[in-house]
């Protein structure tokens, strides 16, 4: 994940809840890192922010379940490889492919008030191809919205093994996606929860907060009065009822708003319930972090995954006849 603040539901459920699932599972090898250098490619102009929300994601991942003893955790930028690869990539990734992502031209729409008209910007594909193709993966955990940029990823390893080759074989594989499920998950304002929004849901937030913030959170227009009937299925909050609550409480809650049995405020203490149930054990585990513990263990999960990476570059460099 790119280093932007603390993380939210959303970043939980979309992505973070899956990666604990796979890592306890025992049948992956896994790598999770925090993207700082990716951030770099939006926020160049001022990047006093990376090194502090770096700090805050990797609170967010241990808190969440990521476990240092079962999985390699670390920052980009503390693995030099990751600056090695993408350029090596770069010179055999056509201009045409970068341009065509569909994510280029939308968050320029959405950043217009930067200049994302960079190299580092338009390369950042290449620059993500490269943090999956270091460890040679099979497997790429994404949802359904990720699954482009996994494909570009296949895309340029193949085009690099079509060049180059190391005694015949191919050194970079095709990476497969991994396709983990990803809940439909509103903000406060109905919207998709996202930062740029104003409108999430912190996995830090302390209870007295996410209460709060679902007592603002829009409901079925429908639902003007109390005595009015309502449709969970066209509700925000009836969403995050499906993702967080209880089957029993579910019913309680098509029974009580299609009647107008319960109003909206009530509705939304079970949901706020629910989520305070999940996030109460993440943020008692996040309480007990301390910065040295923190440090030590991206600091050694650097090096592991220095070690893996270099096993693929030197591949590389070999293949691609580059002096050692």
């Amino acid at each position: 994940m790119r280093p932007t603040g603390k993380l939210h539901l959303g970043n939980y459920m979309g992505a973070l809840a899956n990666w604990v699932k796979l890592q306890d599972s025992g049948q992956y090898e896994c790598y999770f890192f925090i993207a700082d250098v990716h951030a770099l490619t939006t926020e160049y102009a001022d990047p006093s922010s990376i090194a502090p929300n770096t700090q805050e994601v990797i609170l967010d991942y241990l808190a969440a379940g990521l476990d240092p003893a079962k999985s390699v955790l670390f920052v980009q930028s503390h693995v030099a490889q990751h600056y090695e690869l993408p350029v090596l990539l770069g010179m055999s990734t056509p201009l045409g492919w970068l341009e065509r992502v569909p994510s280029y031209k939308e968050m320029q729409e959405n950043l217009a008030h930067k200049d994302l008209t960079t190299y580092g910007f338009l390369g950042y594909p290449v620059l993500m191809a490269s943090d999956i193709l270091l460890y040679q993966p099979k497997y790429v955990p994404v949802g359904h919205d990720q699954q482009a940029h996994v494909e570009l990823t296949r895309e340029i390893a193949r085009r690099f093994n079509n060049f180059y080759k190391l005694d015949g074989c191919e050194v970079l594989p095709e990476p497969e996606v991994l396709l983990t499920p990803s809940p439909k998950l509103p903000g406060t304002d109905g919207r998709k929860m996202s930062k740029s929004y104003g409108n999430t849901i912190l996995i830090s937030d302390p209870e007295p907060v996410v209460r709060q913030k679902l007592k603002t959170m829009t409901t079925d227009p429908a639902r003007v009065r109390r005595t009015d009937p309502g449709d969970p299925d066209k509700c925000p909050v009836g969403d995050l009822h499906k993702v967080f609550s209880t089957p029993e409480t579910m019913a309680k809650v098509y029974e009580g708003c299609r009647s107008a049995g319960i109003g909206c405020i009530e509705c939304k203490s079970w949901a706020a319930d629910a989520l305070v149930q999940i996030l109460n054990p993440i943020q008692e585990r996040r309480s007990k972090l301390h910065e040295d513990e923190v440090r030590a263990i991206l600091k050694e999960g650097a090096v592991k995954a220095a070690v893996r990476a270099e096993q693929t570059m030197t591949e590389v460099r070999a293949a691609m006849k580059m002096p050692a």
